[in-house]
């Protein structure tokens, strides 16, 4: 099929999906309290954990609880089904903790955190008893919190300190490090759109001065590993960015899952091949040349919010001093780039795609 034509075929599919949309479904939702308190929130999961980490299906729920503490100090005792999830870190060659899928029952968290939550992601720690792992979710989850501080069209976080009981053990209860990722529907319906399944899009269909922003951020933290319209081989759209639409505008492409990147700095992570990037710390831009029009007023928007970002990185406590240094000179590195005209030239503008 030629370009043209896929990105025809796509373009109908898009409308044909975008007609279904409700008028409901284009009202901006309330804020979920979930994602309204960016202070770490403490929860214990009680489940079969030995049966979850030895089969780790993705299709099948396995029974559990939730709990965790509410402003009154009572305990909040939730019913969850709990599954493995993802593709990469659900390998057990690759990480011995695999992520995690909670799936709530319906009409049973009311007037708790978890109000309007269906499934959620639980970006867990990936293996026990390292530093390395459990700084690697903080890493991960701040990079969550740069994209947020850059365009509120992003994917929310809520930091977690999870105690894992498993219920078919005696042995020691796991605490680490975890954080749940704001669901595809719940961004859609804050942001009033719908969550699009088709098998890719043209780069002219997506919100341009979002699309040129979110690639300026992908650069920042050093990541290769995602297409906004484009899904991994047998996957649809997009490789790690959810594709959303409206009944009018352009299209939104919204990144997730940094694991891959410089900033995070995985012990698994590799470099793309088919870039031929010797460290994943090594930084490729990977916009669109028709987006470089952009390209100057996302400079000044990451110039507006530099403090903020420093903040983040300065004002989460649980980073080692290490960790926290690392990231600094990172994100120096970045704002070096940016504050040279001549290296932002060679490096971004005339490095696109």
């Amino acid at each position: 099929m030629s370009v043209l034509r896929f990105v025809t075929f796509c373009l109908v599919a898009v409308m044909s999906n975008l007609s279904a949309v409700s008028a409901d479904e284009q009202k901006p939702a309330k804020p979920n309290p979930l994602f309204s308190d960016d202070s770490l929130l403490e929860i214990t999961i009680t489940a079969p954990i030995t049966t979850l980490m030895r089969k780790r299906s993705n299709e099948e729920d396995l029974s559990g609880q939730l709990s965790y503490e509410d402003e009154d100090s009572a305990a909040v005792v939730l019913d969850v089904g709990i599954r493995a999830r993802g593709r990469f870190r659900r390998d057990r060659d690759v990480c011995l903790f695999t992520p995690l899928r909670l799936n709530f029952k319906k009409g049973k968290t009311r007037e708790t955190l978890f109000e309007r939550t269906d499934k959620i992601k639980l970006v867990t720690h990936c293996r026990d008893k390292s530093q390395r792992y459990s700084q690697g979710v903080l890493r991960e989850y701040l990079a969550y919190r740069i994209l947020n501080t850059m365009t509120d069209k992003s994917f929310r976080v809520r930091l977690l300190q999870v105690t894992y009981v498993d219920s078919e053990s005696k042995g020691g209860d796991r605490v680490n490090f975890g954080f749940l990722i704001e669901p595809d529907e719940l961004l859609a319906r804050r942001l009033g759109m719908k969550v699009l399944d088709i098998g890719g899009t043209g780069i002219d269909t997506l919100d341009a001065r979002h699309a040129n922003l979110t690639s300026v951020f992908q650069y920042l933290i050093g990541n290769t590993d995602f297409s906004p319209i484009r899904g991994a081989e047998g996957e649809s759209c997009c490789h790690n960015h959810v594709l959303m639409g409206g009944e009018t505008g352009d299209l939104l492409s919204v990144p997730y899952d940094f694991d891959m990147s410089g900033f995070v700095n995985a012990a698994y992570a590799v470099p793309n091949a088919r870039f031929k990037i010797r460290s994943v710390r090594s930084r490729l831009y990977r916009g669109r040349c028709v987006n470089n029009n952009y390209l100057d007023n996302t400079l000044q928007a990451y110039r507006d919010r530099k403090q903020d970002i420093y903040q983040l990185l300065n004002d989460l406590e649980h980073l080692t001093n290490k960790t926290r240094k690392q990231l600094v000179r990172y994100v120096d590195a970045f704002y070096a780039t940016l504050d040279d005209p001549k290296q932002f030239d060679s490096r971004l503008r005339k490095r696109c795609i």
